[in-house]
């Protein structure tokens, strides 16, 4: 049997083609990700390690959820407050020794009031010191792919040993977003106050929570600022059935921070649009198949084929199927035996989807065999005569 690398050359009918034009940001890093298609919109030294400042705060709310998750703590579980932890700078949530913040607490003094005193408390409560619970946050960002990241505290304060690039920023924020959906709206609220203590600049930095954007809305998740880094957010929107999840860094002001933070929701949403290309099941290539009943078989989709397309494209996009072929029987109706490449102009990689077989081709009887046998033979003698 010779297998070959065939590709199928498919047409496509959609409204797509020119690129979606840039985006030039002025951040020194970013990455946006269109959760719903699983698409990369925009890559700027996105997997360079960079001071995070209070966006790794994620990590630590990350490692607390998983607490929650498993059982290991409650929404109710109180954790005391060291004099460490009270004599955070920065940003707080105005704890003090006397205090036994709950879990939901803590939660809230981090996520709205950017609390480094809160996030002490938690490492503490968590690991018995801030030092170990910053190796476990190192651990488990490895164990979930984020390996431009490493963590010395658990707050974001300032430290050479505290990097994390915008990509592993952004895989964090989708991990939070998709994994921990009853927890999620904390990142929506705006003020959090314990036992009345917080000043009003206390709470929630997100620019983009308090835009009365007409058709979309934001609802999470944390800026950063400290001298080195600049200004940074980790944000997410939604727009009907989309959301995005960006992460920016390196901005000069607040609002610079806030501009670009809105430019790149409104650039994300309006230059792309969701496309159905192909129903599942719909017969979008053939194969040829080797020593079976049948001389080909159909590949389909999986499951339904959307894809997010740059909304002023017309007639560029590319599709092959591509398998290694031809496909030996039998094969099983839904065997994967082969790929859709797409080429969509305005992002810089191809989409692949898998294409299953259409039916069943049982192996083909005697006469098909022989069939093949004697076709062998006969390219054999042929070659041996230089034919």
């Amino acid at each position: 049997m010779l297998h070959l690398r065939l590709i199928a050359l498919l047409c496509l009918s959609l409204l797509a083609a020119l690129p979606a034009r840039a985006f030039e940001t002025r951040a020194s890093a970013a990455w946006v990700y269109d959760m719903t298609t699983q698409t990369v919109l925009l890559e700027k030294n996105a997997d360079i390690p960079l001071p995070p400042a209070s966006m790794s705060k994620l990590m630590t709310v990350n490692l607390l959820f998983e607490a929650l998750k498993d059982g290991r703590v409650t929404m109710e579980t109180t954790m005391p407050v060291s004099a460490t932890a009270q004599a955070m700078g920065g940003s707080t949530m105005f704890l003090n020794t006397t205090d036994r913040p709950s879990v939901s607490d803590l939660l809230h003094g981090i996520i709205v009031n950017s609390g480094n005193d809160a996030c002490v408390v938690v490492a503490e409560g968590l690991a018995g010191s801030e030092s170990a619970f910053a190796n476990l946050m190192t651990e488990r960002a490895r164990a979930l792919g984020m390996n431009d990241s490493m963590f010395a505290n658990a707050s974001g304060w300032p430290h050479p040993g505290q990097r994390m690039s915008m990509h592993d920023l952004g895989v964090l924020a989708v991990r939070l977003i998709s994994e921990f959906p009853e927890h999620y709206p904390i990142f929506a609220e705006t003020t959090f106050n314990y036992k009345d203590r917080a000043p009003a600049n206390a709470n929630n930095r997100n620019p983009l929570l308090k835009l009365g954007a007409a058709d979309w809305h934001a609802d999470g998740l944390k800026t950063g600022h400290t001298e080195e880094a600049g200004y940074g957010l980790v944000g997410s929107a939604i727009m009907g059935e989309r959301r995005i999840v960006f992460v920016i860094s390196g901005l000069g002001s607040e609002t610079e921070r806030a501009q670009e933070s809105e430019a790149i929701v409104n650039w994300a949403f309006r230059q792309f649009v969701l496309k159905d290309l192909a129903a599942k099941g719909t017969r979008l290539a053939e194969a040829p198949v080797w020593l079976g009943a049948s001389e080909s078989v159909g590949l389909v989709p999986q499951e339904d084929l959307r894809l997010l397309i740059p909304a002023a494209a017309q007639d560029q996009i590319k599709a092959e199927a591509v398998f290694t072929g031809p496909i030996a029987a039998p094969i099983a109706a839904g065997d994967q035996i082969a790929e859709l490449v797409i080429t969509i102009p305005g992002l810089d990689a191809p989409k692949t989807v898998p294409l299953v077989a259409e039916s069943d081709v049982a192996a083909g009887g005697f006469m098909v065999r022989a069939k093949a046998a004697f076709a062998r033979l006969t390219a054999r003698a042929m070659q041996a005569a230089g034919v």
